[in-house]
């Protein structure tokens, strides 16, 4: 899970989410390029975080959006993020002998209420959905101190985009193998507003 480095971080506010990761990627200590994407639209309002091996962050998000395409056309409507987090994680059960070294995170809005929703699972995909943040990735540890000290009930989207911007390169600057840069997405029920963060280049 540490060999190529990287964290997603997803906050809950008021009719809104976010979703947060870092650019690296790297080989062990060897950083290789600062423009990885770990962060894949899967629909308007739904997004997907897949930090961990690189090769499989590729792999796994191909086969989501695969497999999202078949719902999607089989039942005709925008599928529901509730719904699309018992397809990863039953893509990631199928694998559990021999798993994707992922750790996903899953967000969005509710297709008709714009409720919002969290969700991250480990690498066998057993999920957790709780009402504020998920963390993952190798800096897990120190973004759960600081998502614990900045988020707060009903934030409104520019102050969760300052949380979780601040909980990320906090983080970030305390991990040797994440950081070189941030990306996050606000997600409302208009607009998606992506957002790169500077971050130290170390």
């Amino acid at each position: 899970m540490a060999y190529n480095g990287g964290c997603v971080v997803a906050m809950k506010g008021k009719e809104c989410v976010a979703i947060a990761a870092d650019r690296r990627f790297g080989i062990q200590a060897q950083t290789i390029d600062t423009n990885f994407e770990r962060i894949f639209e899967m629909g308007s309002h739904l997004y997907l975080g897949l930090p961990g091996l690189a090769t499989d962050t590729q792999t796994v998000a191909q086969r989501l959006k695969f497999r999202l395409n078949l719902y999607e056309l089989r039942e005709g409507r925008t599928i529901k993020p509730k719904t699309f987090s018992s397809i990863v994680s039953n893509l990631l059960y199928e694998r559990r002998f021999g798993p994707y070294f992922v750790e996903p995170v899953v967000v969005g809005l509710d297709p008709k209420t714009f409720e919002p929703y969290i969700c991250s699972m480990d690498l066998i995909g057993c999920p957790n959905e709780p009402e504020d943040f998920v963390v993952a990735g190798t800096c897990s540890e120190q973004l759960y101190g600081m998502c614990e000290a900045l988020w707060e009930p009903n934030l409104e989207p520019e102050d969760l985009y300052l949380s979780i911007s601040q909980a990320l390169v906090n983080a970030a600057d305390r991990d040797a193998i994440s950081g070189w840069g941030a990306v996050v997405y606000i997600i409302e029920k208009d607009k998606v507003t992506i957002n790169d963060v500077k971050t130290r280049q170390d």
